[in-house]
């Protein structure tokens, strides 16, 4: 599967769109996958994966998903 970064403004096929989304969460879910892969793919810096992760998941869950990312990056020097 070919990625191509996301557009700013471009109206995107919603079902594209939406499996696009979906594996940008999935890929910041994982603990392998950091923001320099997420970048590489789609084009998104952490700022931009922040703010999709906080309008698409609930509060709870991203908050969990952000002292998740905290605590590794505490630990590992080059983590998300």
């Amino acid at each position: 599967m070919t990625h191509r970064p996301m557009a700013a403004g471009v109206a995107l096929d919603p079902v594209r769109d939406a499996a696009l989304i979906g594996e940008i969460i999935q890929m910041a879910l994982s603990d392998h996958v950091g923001f320099a892969e997420i970048r590489a793919v789609h084009g998104l810096g952490p700022d931009q994966v922040k703010a999709l992760m906080r309008s698409q998941l609930s509060p709870g869950s991203y908050r969990c998903w952000r002292r998740r990312v905290r605590q590794f990056a505490d630990r590992r020097a080059c983590y998300k």
